[in-house]
């Protein structure tokens, strides 16, 4: 896939970032049913009218995203060759779980495992459920992650090629997680890898999805990725999703999620790579009884700046919803914070909790954040709380004095405080296999 680019003097964007728009203006994009063309007609009108956001835009004032708009982006090429062994370490839990493997952006089945699903259900390439004509497919696909609602979400819309389709039809339930694996090569050296996660749960049907962002080569790419989650009545969804990709990357994703009466959704979001690593997580609570639960933990170092953005709609009576976010950040990293609850006048009962805690272990390290309850209901429970800080040092002494000191003590402290999000994945062998990620993580920030 290739598209004609001009050359973009340093520290400069033509217009909205115009190699961005050229290559979604690309003819391929215009190929496809009449409701893909519209849809990616749309994303690239939108991204076109309202470009890369400026500090000047309150929700990315913290993210400084101006730069990709330097770069004369261009269309990933020819794949290195990816094999087996090269994602095993990259994998969680058992090797008959069906696993889907996108390679720059482009699902490659020779990696993937899409062994028949119970009780009718579907895994696998969205292009190939598209070209399939699956009916889910047109009624969802752009429906929730609107063009309208970030730049970037446009920017994918545009850009829809492939990436995973998960279908589950009424009452079937899913034993055993599937998993998503988004691999980026040196192929992908200044390209825009973009790809689309639609997962579509009938009433009472149960589902996990464990999504994991990787890199084979320490190189400069732009991945731009959306999800779109739709949970029928009392449907059951976790979605787990791990970004670790190289030092270069950039990463701005997009998630939507909505919700029917008696749904359950649970996220767990962890952030460890990248040189940027923005996720938009909305959340919409559309009728009564619903219980939404989402975790997040980043750990950053360098000069990395991890920001995570949810916004949780409740506009149904009687709904639950539970968010705990915390942060570790050594050396000059930065993370940012918002998160934003907002109650309805018809949802009364309302009950909503909301934390983020953030641990410094350098003076240089920074942290914004930013809770935000935007009430119209009466009969509600909402409540909210952010700390940022360093390790208490009364803990350290009391280490101390039973023979636990130095670095042993820190890490047992740093363990302590990240472990009460990891422990909230229900899933026994992920939960096994993050503590193993987030443990090497955090002996190479206190190294």
């Amino acid at each position: 896939m290739g598209v004609a680019a001009h050359p973009v003097a340093p520290g400069e964007s033509r217009g909205v970032a115009g190699s961005l728009v050229e290559l979604a203006a690309s003819p391929e994009f215009a190929t496809g049913p009449d409701w893909l063309v519209a849809l990616r007609r749309a994303g690239l009108d939108r991204f076109a009218e309202v470009g890369i956001p400026t500090s000047k835009n309150e929700e990315w004032r913290f993210t400084p995203v101006g730069p990709i708009g330097t770069v004369d982006w261009k269309a990933a090429g020819e794949s290195e060759v990816v094999r087996p062994e090269d994602i095993a370490p990259y994998l969680f839990g058992h090797r008959d779980w069906p696993l889907l493997v996108i390679v720059d952006g482009v699902v490659d089945k020779s990696l993937s495992s899409l062994q028949l699903m119970p009780g009718g259900a579907t895994f696998g390439s969205l292009a190939g459920a598209i070209a399939a004509g699956r009916p889910e497919v047109e009624a969802h696909l752009g429906r929730h992650a609107s063009p309208d609602i970030t730049p970037f979400g446009a920017l994918n819309a545009a850009l829809i090629a492939d990436g995973a389709f998960l279908h589950v039809p009424a009452d079937v339930v899913l034993t055993t997680p599937v998993q998503v694996l988004h691999v980026v090569t040196r192929g992908a050296h200044d390209a825009v890898v973009a790809p689309r996660v639609l997962a579509v749960l009938e009433r009472g049907a149960r589902a996990s999805i464990i999504e994991s962002f990787v890199t084979l080569a320490d190189t400069r790419y732009f991945t731009n990725t959306c999800s779109e989650s739709v949970l029928g009545a009392n449907a059951w969804l976790e979605h787990v999703r791990v970004q670790r990709e190289g030092s270069k990357a950039w990463h701005i994703g997009l998630s939507r999620v909505d919700q029917d009466r008696d749904s359950h959704y649970r996220s767990f979001t962890l952030n460890m790579g990248g040189k940027l690593a923005r996720h938009d997580l909305h959340t919409r609570l559309n009728a009564p009884n619903i219980e939404t639960l989402l975790y997040g933990l980043y750990l950053t170092k360098g000069e990395q700046l991890v920001d995570n953005h949810t916004t949780i709609f409740h506009d149904q009576p009687n709904c639950n919803s539970w968010e705990v976010y915390k942060g570790v950040l050594a050396e000059k990293s930065r993370a940012v914070f918002n998160g934003k609850v907002l109650v309805q006048p018809e949802a009364q009962k309302t009950d909503a909790k909301q934390t983020n805690r953030n641990l410094l272990l350098s003076d240089d390290a920074k942290v914004n954040t930013k809770p935000q309850l935007e009430i119209f209901a009466d009969d509600v429970k909402c409540t909210h709380g952010a700390t940022i800080g360093k390790l208490d040092e009364h803990q350290r002494y009391y280490m101390a004095t039973r023979g636990i000191g130095g670095k042993t003590a820190q890490a047992l402290l740093i363990w302590a405080f990240a472990a009460e999000v990891l422990m909230e994945v229900s899933v026994a062998p992920v939960r096994e296999a993050l503590e193993g990620v987030v443990r090497r993580q955090l002996d190479a920030l206190i190294a």
